[in-house]
């Protein structure tokens, strides 16, 4: 079974994130470290992209690059054709660590990020809290504090603050890695139901091989030190996915293909070390 290599996607969907030869480096013991090297990637309107690799390949750096919390050293990198040059309302961010308000209702927490928009009335962004709460189906939690939630319902909360404000890209950087594994499901099929409503971009970033594949149109496989774009491949695969997929002849080939590759760099990097 062939696994297509994607180097465009169609004309009718235009480019969202460009990236070409970004480059981040960094002064530690008075020396340079380059965490990411010469990374080229796209991600087109409505698609969903994720950056698969070891710990310690830059994946995390680059997310920040794209939300602006950190700036690149070389390279280009433009959100809509406009260069980024810090933190904006056109992307939302989700990480690890939910970072909810601990003194504040769920609802509360979403309205939160809506402190700064202009034109809605409190009673509008109240409401728009609570649309984005059933959304990620905590309908009837609105009053919650955080220590009454599990975390997997703190991580829906942190999603439906994120979008908000409805970005056009949407940054996931292993939002669901502290989960367990049934929650894990779970918030990754309410994931692709949100996706497939909100219709946003998603950069999702993960080191997990099965839910890269089984979330994406497309992957991209990074190799460390420093990091580097190892391979992109396109998930050809029907969308919306069921965790039948999984066991699919297509989904472990390309579950395969990944794997292979992440070996492979593991060992040019292990050579590289004893040259």
């Amino acid at each position: 079974m062939a696994v297509h290599l994607a180097q465009e996607q169609p004309a009718s969907k235009e480019v969202m994130l460009y990236a070409e030869d970004v480059t981040k480096t960094f002064m530690s013991n008075k020396k340079e470290i380059t965490a990411l090297d010469r990374v080229h990637l796209t991600i087109h309107q409505e698609e969903f992209v994720s950056l698969l690799g070891p710990s310690g390949c830059g994946k995390s750096t680059f997310l920040r690059l794209v939300a602006g919390l950190d700036a690149k050293t070389r390279g280009t990198l433009t959100l809509n054709g406009v260069p980024i040059e810090g933190a904006g309302r056109d992307r939302g961010v989700v990480f690890q660590q939910y970072s909810l308000l601990p003194w504040m209702h769920a609802w509360e927490n979403v309205a939160f990020a809506l402190k700064k928009t202009k034109g809605l009335t409190a009673a509008q962004k109240k409401e728009m809290a609570y649309h984005f709460l059933e959304l990620v189906g905590l309908r009837g939690f609105e009053k919650h504090y955080p220590a009454q939630m599990s975390g997997g319902m703190q991580q829906r909360v942190a999603i439906a603050r994120a979008l908000v404000y409805r970005p056009k890209m949407l940054l996931m950087d292993e939002p669901f890695g502290a989960l367990d594994a049934q929650t894990r499901r779970d918030m990754q099929d309410l994931l692709m139901r949100i996706w497939a409503e909100e219709k946003c971009s998603v950069l999702f970033v993960t080191h997990d091989v099965d839910e890269a594949i089984y979330l994406s149109d497309r992957v991209y496989v990074m190799s460390a030190h420093p990091g580097r774009v190892a391979k992109e491949m396109t998930i050809d695969m029907h969308k919306p996915r069921d965790w039948n997929d999984m066991l699919s002849d297509r989904f472990v080939h390309y579950k395969r293909e990944i794997v292979s590759e992440l070996e492979r760099q593991k060992s040019l990097h292990k050579q590289a070390l004893q040259a």
